[in-house]
């Protein structure tokens, strides 16, 4: 069992990763870490977790606990995520890893040098759901791809939510921004060569509330719009020469919707639906972790996969600084 130690009481680690941890065949979690020592303990209460700590750095030259997973703000990724692989910790870290691409290359020196698992936590692509749309665009289902659309929004005004703090990594391109492009990416096996987009900021937080964009990936174009400040939605669709699928609860499985799949075919005559009651993909992606730790062979989200990830995020901004494209 390979043994979780929780950097911080976050609520996505309370409601979704520990949970998952915890129901996993193959990893248990064995601390929990706080800056303030009784929140730490609340949480490992709640979960029989059998060590708690009132720092991080205690935590991690502890010898109970194997990996982490970090839950942190972002703007505390790269820090926490360097200083757990030099105490000789796995990494499982929350998404998005980054706030800049060229970022990520101090966690590769990190990871390389102390010869430790880090990855970063997109736990879509651990998802059946994503699994069948990949393999169902790469047999030819619907032929050859021509365009791929999303959107994925929610209503967040919260001041002391850290998706609205600017200094803590807040805004909507972080957050949920990379989930369409990670999708994306994922489902082809593409990259895309150039973007055009456009940002609109709150004008009182300062983030990033409103993004449309467009994504050149050469033989199919992506156009996706995200916000922090729009009624709830969730959809990807994958339209092709010979149909289409819909991916009807692409991101929150099963909290937005179904999980599920439409496989639509040309004239829109005959559909095939798939569905999945529980992806459990949050259970999915831990034990996968646990796995790559254990054999070195699981497929996980490399820390250069994720750096290509962020390069698209990186040049959204640019391009939404100008007229046209950017490179990516």
């Amino acid at each position: 069992m390979l043994r979780f130690g929780i950097i911080s009481t976050a609520k996505i680690g309370r409601d979704n990763v520990v949970p998952a941890i915890q129901d996993a065949e193959n990893c248990v979690v064995t601390a929990i870490a706080s800056r303030d020592l009784a929140r730490a303990r609340v949480m490992a209460d709640r979960f029989s977790v059998p060590h708690a700590f009132g720092s991080y750095e205690e935590m991690l030259v502890s010898d109970v606990i194997d990996a982490v997973y970090i839950p942190l703000p972002t703007s505390q990724h790269i820090e926490w995520s360097i200083k757990a692989a030099d105490a000789g910790k796995h990494v499982l870290c929350e998404k998005p890893l980054a706030l800049k691409a060229g970022d990520i290359d101090a966690v590769i020196a990190a990871r390389d040098r102390n010869r430790v698992v880090v990855t970063e936590a997109y736990m879509v692509t651990y998802s059946p759901v994503w699994q069948k749309v990949r393999s169902l665009i790469g047999e030819g289902a619907i032929g050859s791809l021509r365009h791929v659309q999303g959107a994925f929004t929610y209503f967040n005004r919260d001041p002391a939510n850290m998706r609205n703090v600017p200094e803590l990594g807040g805004g909507g391109l972080p957050d949920i921004g990379v989930y369409p492009v990670m999708s994306t990416r994922f489902s082809t096996g593409k990259e895309p060569l150039s973007v055009q987009a456009i940002t609109e900021r709150d004008p009182d937080f300062g983030t990033d509330v409103y993004s449309s964009v467009k994504a050149d990936f050469g033989d199919f174009e992506l156009s996706f719009y995200v916000s922090t400040q729009m009624a709830n939605r969730q959809v990807m669709v994958f339209h092709g020469t010979e149909g289409y699928i819909e991916v009807k609860s692409p991101f929150n499985a099963n909290r937005w919707g179904p999980e599920e799949i439409e496989l639509a075919d040309r004239s829109h005559n005959e559909s095939r639906i798939f569905r999945y009651q529980d992806s459990r993909q949050y259970r999915r992606e831990v034990e996968a972790f646990a796995r790559a730790v254990k054999n070195g062979k699981e497929e996980i989200v490399t820390l250069e996969n994720s750096k290509l990830n962020q390069k698209v995020i990186d040049a959204i901004y640019r391009a939404s600084e100008k007229d046209g494209w950017e490179a990516v």
